[in-house]
């Protein structure tokens, strides 16, 4: 599927904490860990489960850090 997002991070999920409408899903990414919030329901479509590997696409306006 093209897309346009080119933030784009490969990974192997490590976690997934169910809550009762957003699952948090962790992703170790080469070392680095990424926690992306889905539905319950995109979990159980996308048949995620620790060992998946996926992809992360990140797509956002705006990026902020504070120190």
């Amino acid at each position: 599927m093209p897309i346009s997002a080119r933030n784009q991070i490969q990974g192997t999920i490590t976690g997934i904490t169910h809550g009762e409408a957003i699952a948090n899903v962790v992703i170790d990414a080469n070392g680095l860990r990424l926690v992306s919030s889905i539905t319950v329901e995109a979990v159980n479509e996308l048949g995620l489960q620790e060992g998946s590997v996926v992809t992360a696409i990140i797509k956002a306006t705006d990026v902020i850090l504070a120190t």
